[in-house]
């Protein structure tokens, strides 16, 4: 499938592209649109954008949204959601120690790097190590 989200990819944006890549669609492609873009008349599956079903929902960030859609019940990724929310809603660190951390991690990557593409590339291993954390959290006693 191909996704389309808001350009300029942050924290929720870049860990749900690895969330879809890694667990839903191995084959994900991503398309990135402005913000005034009206997505409506694409066949693209948008996501973390106004009005898709794949987006911030009461509390939830998108990554967690797309977790319960497709029904991922990892315990891992259940905790890399709360990180993730912590670190995209900054007024909800309190979520996730780990939150600013992974901000900071983040913010270089949104900043550091001239295209989404490319903060796509850059931020795969921050999330596949994100959730190597959480499963290691999973595991201790």
């Amino acid at each position: 499938m191909r996704f389309v989200t808001r350009e300029r990819l942050h924290v929720d944006r870049i860990a749900t592209a690895w969330l879809i890549r890694r667990f839903i669609d191995s084959d994900a492609t991503f398309a990135f649109a402005s913000r005034t873009e009206d997505l409506s008349g694409r066949a693209d599956t948008p996501f973390d954008v106004r009005g898709a079903e794949l987006s911030h929902c009461g509390e939830r960030c998108t990554f967690e949204v797309a977790c319960e859609k497709n029904a991922l019940t990892d315990p891992a990724l259940q905790a890399m959601g709360l990180i993730i929310r912590g670190a995209d809603l900054p007024y909800d660190e309190s979520v996730a120690p780990e939150a600013a951390g992974v901000r900071a991690v983040f913010d270089a990557i949104r900043d550091g790097q001239e295209s989404d593409e490319h903060r796509l590339e850059y931020g795969m291993p921050v999330c596949d190590a994100l959730y190597a954390y959480c499963r290691g959290r999973q595991l201790s006693p």
